[in-house]
């Protein structure tokens, strides 16, 4: 059994030697003093010693394991420190180095375009505010005069979910939470995102953002409709940009206009950004019809107001020329750092 002892440890104490992973070494550990283990196989076989030799057989396999085991601990040691300094070495950190420059994002078009024009008619005095995107059929339509047989209310044009819900079309319908629960004079900017069914190409997308505005208030005419618009023009694309309205229709305003804005491209004198007419379409506007002011509780022959709707990507597209609207949600970023 002496014999067998020192083969075992021999055998062992070379493996250990030459284990040059952790592995490895665990590995040698299972194998000599595992459950299963050589070294544990003989000390399940000391119940067939003679009694009288029982203790000094033992204390041979006792030392046995215990050199066996300090070689382990020590053979791993010195790996652990080699993986431990190999490592280091290798993510050792040369301060003299530039540092590098965190990549930090910026502003999207859309939202540098908002800001501008937030900024505009804060400073005439008006207040932002919000409405629900998801909204009921009251005040997306009817409330702003658009009857039941309209066209605007056909499945082809709107996102319905139920039949009294929908995802609202204009950020009109802000209009009549405003004037329901605000008593005049009334002076409000509402941006927000509008869904429409259109099919998705250089100017239309199913899903884009319009920009409200609305003034109720007394004595209020056309005329401060018109001088507002102009100095908003002013504002947005040059001292030098005139305005021109041509009537036209629309549901919840009487008398509706469309308003263009003289090329800031070429001054007007016609050029490509215009199509040669010198004029660009910018936004829609009119005096609120009376019997939407009725539908709010407002007395229309004591109160008068004026509403216009702009496009956000409309501004955006314009004021950073930009030909395609899909550029503005297709997240690349190549042409995203060029604002």
């Amino acid at each position: 059994m002496q014999d067998k002892l020192n083969e075992i440890k021999a055998k062992a104490l070379e493996l250990i030697s030459a284990g040059d992973t952790p592995e490895k070494l665990n590995d040698i550990k299972v194998s000599v003093l595992g459950k299963k283990g050589e070294l544990t196989a003989i000390m399940k076989s000391l119940k067939d010693v003679a009694p009288q030799d029982r203790p000094k057989v033992g204390q041979m396999i006792n030392d046995a394991r215990a050199e066996i085991e300090k070689n382990l601990e020590e053979a791993m040691a010195k790996l652990q420190a080699e993986v431990r300094n190999a490592k280091l070495k290798a993510e050792v950190i040369d301060v003299t180095l530039p540092s590098k420059k965190p990549v930090i994002g910026h502003r999207h078009p859309n939202s540098i375009a908002l800001e501008e024009v937030e900024r505009i008619f804060i400073g005439l005095g008006y207040e932002v505010c919000e409405g629900p995107e998801i909204e009921k059929d009251y005040y997306n339509f009817e409330a702003l005069n658009i009857p039941a047989d309209h066209p605007a209310k056909d499945e082809q044009d709107t996102f319905y979910i139920n039949a009294d819900m929908l995802l609202r079309t204009q950020t009109s319908s802000t209009q009549i939470h405003a004037m329901e629960n605000e008593k005049p004079p009334i002076r409000i900017l509402a941006p927000g995102r509008v869904f429409r069914a259109d099919e998705v190409d250089a100017t239309h997308s199913p899903s884009f953002h319009q920009i409200e505005g609305l003034v109720v208030d007394k004595n209020i005419t056309f005329a401060d409709l018109k001088g507002t618009l102009a100095e908003f023009a002013k504002e947005l694309f040059g001292e030098e940009t005139k305005v021109k309205f041509r009537p036209h229709h629309f549901p919840f305003t009487e008398p509706s206009a469309e308003m263009d804005v003289s090329c800031f491209k070429c001054g007007g004198k016609g050029c490509r950004f215009c199509k040669g007419s010198g004029w660009i379409e910018i936004l829609g506007c009119g005096m609120v019809h009376p019997r939407v002011l009725e539908k709010c509780n407002i007395d229309p022959k004591e109160y008068t107001g004026f509403a216009f709707g702009v496009g956000l990507e409309r501004i955006a597209l314009l004021k950073y020329e930009i030909d395609d609207m899909r550029l503005l949600y297709e997240n690349d970023v190549r042409f995203l750092n060029q604002f």
